[in-house]
C-alpha cells in the first residue's frame, strides 16, 4: 500500500510539473530570440532575463554591456520594448532597459 502511495506521489509531481517546466523553457527560448533581434539592431548583444506569476509575465529585464554606440537611448527602449511583446507574444508589466557599465 505505502508504495502504490509513493508511486501514484511520483507520477502526480511530475505531470504537475510540466506545466512550470513548460514556461520555464517557453521563456528562455523568447529571451534569446530578443537578445539575437536586439544584437542585429544595435551590434550588441544584452543579457535577457524575465519573470513570470501566475501564467503572466510581469517584467523583462535586459541589460546591455555598455551602452550601444550611436544609438539614442529612446530607440533602445522602443526598440526593446517592440521585441519584448513581439517575441514573449505578450506585453509584461514592466521592461527593464539596463546598461552594464565598467569603472
Amino acid at each position: 500500500m505505502k508504495q502504490h502511495l509513493a508511486i501514484l506521489l511520483a507520477i502526480s509531481l511530475t505531470l504537475t510539473a510540466c506545466g512550470p517546466i513548460d514556461t520555464l523553457k517557453e521563456g528562455f527560448s523568447h529571451a534569446e530570440a530578443v537578445s539575437a533581434q536586439l544584437e542585429k539592431s544595435f551590434g550588441s548583444k544584452p543579457f535577457v532575463g524575465f519573470n513570470w506569476n501566475n501564467g503572466t509575465l510581469t517584467n523583462v529585464n535586459i541589460t546591455f554591456n555598455g551602452v550601444p554606440p550611436n544609438a539614442p537611448l529612446n530607440d533602445i527602449v522602443a526598440k526593446a520594448k517592440q521585441t519584448v511583446v513581439a517575441e514573449f507574444k505578450q506585453a509584461p508589466k514592466q521592461v527593464i532597459v539596463s546598461f552594464a557599465i565598467t569603472p
